[in-house]
């Protein structure tokens, strides 16, 4: 078969695909995605509560308007769409190889956009001992029974895990009349927005224990019940503690994991801290023209952040195939590293060019709650960027952007701290 060439090939039609996509294809007419759904859209298309897009299209929208406004933009932007295709390899010099109902399909790429999202992880990731019985499931499992397929999937629900989709499935199954006993949390903080704990939990009398855990499951053909526990500084269960929860239902929220099987066979590193590739200023992995994005780069809590950054990999990846963005070496040596230090858990990106002339958004999480801190950024002994007093929560997701005139003072390693009381 005659390999198929495109300027940018995206990988990837969710939100962050798509936003690459367009912004690629307004200075180069060939453009494509690959997507291995039906449709375009990814996991927007089942998250039909609201609260997208109040930053980027300064209204709120639920999650397929959201998505539906940029179908809508990719179709008549002319760009080639790939549905029901999957990947299966990419080559570090960018001939990738798909499978569809046609057969295998070979296309060259001047530039690629990693944008597969990422997928949640499971009950085996977190070894929970017990039976396996029909009623444990992710809670993005869930949301698809209850908000695509119209499937109720129990009566009295557990939740373990306090991410943004365990606290919006509490408030979703609560409305359709499902018992939720509570959502527990092993970490002495919540993982998700402050705003979802509010409006899913709060509003709804829905309780929430913190430091708690489950530690056994109940039941042989159906759940039955769990047993929770207590658990100590270190996440330990403490001797003692332990109490039985009756329930039909168990929802697993406890972590997403990118996407990232094809980039390891690409050859990409990855930061083992978000499990996403490690990138520069621009996005760019350490295989020259190939670039990553929103939740396969490292998981976001705004999709209007997930589209920002697609855009952001969509122009630069242009500039690569045409000439114009170097050629990536510096994300394997030579380039200034973005390092993380106190209560700072990872940042993205993690390098910088040695010539880095424009503006450098960058997003960063803390690892643990901070009542009242102050972001420093520190290099060689010096502290270039200092902001101002703030609470800080491991829930939200951090961005800060590294003007030209800081730019100009950065001649060797970053530091980026949050200092307590400062």
């Amino acid at each position: 078969m005659q390999p198929k060439h495109f300027e940018v090939v995206v990988i990837g039609g969710g939100p962050a695909g798509m936003a690459a996509a367009l912004k690629a294809g307004e200075t180069c007419g060939k453009v494509a995605i690959i997507e291995r759904d039906s449709e375009l859209g990814g996991i927007l298309n089942q998250c039909i509560h609201a609260g997208f897009g109040l930053e980027y299209f300064e209204e709120e929208l639920t999650g397929p308007e959201y998505a539906g406004r940029f179908i809508e933009s990719v179709v008549d932007a002319g760009i080639d769409i790939y549905l029901q295709t999957m990947v299966t390899a990419i080559s570090p010099d960018r001939e990738i190889t798909a499978i569809n109902k046609d057969g295998v399909l070979r296309i060259n790429a001047g530039a690629i956009v990693l944008a597969m999202g990422c997928r949640e992880r499971t009950r085996g990731a977190i070894t929970i001992p017990g039976e396996r019985p029909a009623g444990v499931m992710t809670a993005g499992v869930a949301q698809r029974y209850m908000n695509i397929d119209n499937l109720k999937p129990g009566n009295r629900a557990v939740i373990l895990g306090s991410g943004d989709i365990g606290l919006i499935m509490a408030r979703r199954m609560h409305l359709e009349g499902i018992e939720v006993v509570g959502v527990y949390e092993l970490m002495p903080f919540v993982n998700g927005l402050a705003r979802n704990v509010k409006q899913c939990l709060e509003d709804y009398n829905i309780p929430l224990h913190v430091s708690t855990t489950v530690v056994e499951i109940i039941g042989k053909n159906r759940l039955a019940g769990v047993v929770v526990a207590r658990v100590d500084e270190a996440g330990q269960p403490i001797v003692g503690t332990e109490t039985r929860v009756d329930c039909d239902t168990l929802l697993l929220s406890v972590g997403l994991i990118p996407e990232n099987d094809l980039s390891v066979r690409a050859g990409v590193n990855l930061n083992p801290v978000t499990n996403g590739p490690f990138v520069t200023a621009y996005l760019q992995t350490n295989i020259p023209g190939i670039f990553a994005c929103g939740n396969v780069l490292h998981v976001h809590d705004l999709v209007d952040n997930v589209t920002r950054e697609g855009e952001q990999a969509g122009i630069n990846a242009v500039l690569f195939s045409r000439g114009e963005l170097g050629s990536g070496e510096h994300a394997v040596r030579g380039g200034w590293q973005i390092l993380t230090g106190a209560n700072v858990r990872y940042t993205v990106p993690n390098y910088l060019e040695p010539d880095q002339k424009e503006k450098v958004g960058m997003f960063y999480r803390v690892s643990r709650p901070v009542a009242s801190g102050c972001l420093q950024i520190g290099c060689n002994g010096k502290v270039i960027l200092k902001g101002k007093p703030a609470a800080f929560r491991p829930g939200n997701m951090q961005r800060i952007n590294l003007s030209p005139k800081i730019l100009e003072q950065v001649d060797g390693d970053l530091i980026l701290s949050v200092e307590e009381g400062a």
